[in-house]
Parts: C-alpha cells; sequence; structure tokens
C-alpha cells in the first residue's frame, strides 16, 4: 500500500468520503476537503488533488462528487493524472492493472460504502502490469 493517499470530494461525496476514512485507517490520508455538506464546487477539489499528486505529496488519490462523472472529468484534464470511475471491485482492479490509473473515482450518491471500500482497497493494492498494456498508456 503507499505512504500517502491524497482523498477530496465534493458536498455530494463528503459522506462516502468520511465513510472511507473510518473504514481504512491503516491509509495514510491526506484529507483535501471539503469538510462538509455545504454546496461546493467539484472541479477545485478535483484541481487539489491533482496538485497534490504533481507536488509529490501523494502518489495516488481518491476522489468523490455525487455521480463521480464531474470530478473524474475535471481530474482528467490534468495531463499527469488518469482517473478512473469506477463501481466495482472488478473495474477498480482493471484500471490499475490495465490502465495505471493514479486516480480512483466514486459517487457518493451512487456506490454504497461497503462496495466504494472493496474499490478503493483493490485499487490501493493492485499494481500495474506494464507489458502490453504501457504501449497504450504512451498513447495517452
Amino acid at each position: 500500500m503507499l505512504d500517502t493517499v491524497a482523498i477530496a470530494c465534493d458536498h455530494g461525496g463528503f459522506a462516502l468520503k468520511e465513510a472511507l476514512k473510518a473504514a481504512l485507517p491503516e491509509v495514510s490520508w491526506l484529507d483535501l476537503g471539503t469538510d462538509g455538506t455545504g454546496s461546493v464546487d467539484y472541479p477545485d477539489f478535483a484541481n487539489k488533488l491533482a496538485d497534490a499528486i504533481k507536488a509529490g505529496k501523494a502518489g495516488r488519490g481518491i476522489l468523490v462528487c455525487g455521480s463521480g462523472i464531474g470530478i473524474s472529468i475535471a481530474a482528467n484534464r490534468h495531463p499527469h493524472i488518469r482517473c478512473a470511475l469506477v463501481h466495482d471491485v472488478t473495474t477498480a482492479r482493471l484500471c490499475r492493472q490495465h490502465n495505471d490509473a493514479n486516480v480512483l473515482a466514486l459517487g457518493g450518491r451512487t456506490t454504497g460504502e461497503a462496495v466504494a471500500k472493496d474499490c478503493v482497497d483493490a485499487f490501493l493494492n493492485t499494481a500495474f502490469e506494464g507489458g502490453r498494456h504501457q504501449k497504450r498508456i504512451d498513447k495517452l
């Protein structure tokens, strides 16, 4: 598992972000907000997380918004980010094995806590396979 994992969300992802931190206390979290359910803009938090990864403050990241869609789009605007929106453990594992994703996105209103925890666990503990997948990553 990585030393530090950045985590950020908007108001729609706040409850799931807090649940993940509680369910995975062994992870060294860099919590970049938000800190409540008041309305905020998801691009601001995707940008904070992307900046933290670029600065080397974290090796990977977890993003959560209501659906996971908006925050993943915002994160993927950064060239050093490969953010994957997942809905189950299989896609969480495959985004690491085949795509070397460094950020996982989840939907706070679409993904249950137990599934989200399992997704994060798979994401953090799965290695990139490289090989035939590397040439595809290079094209990104």
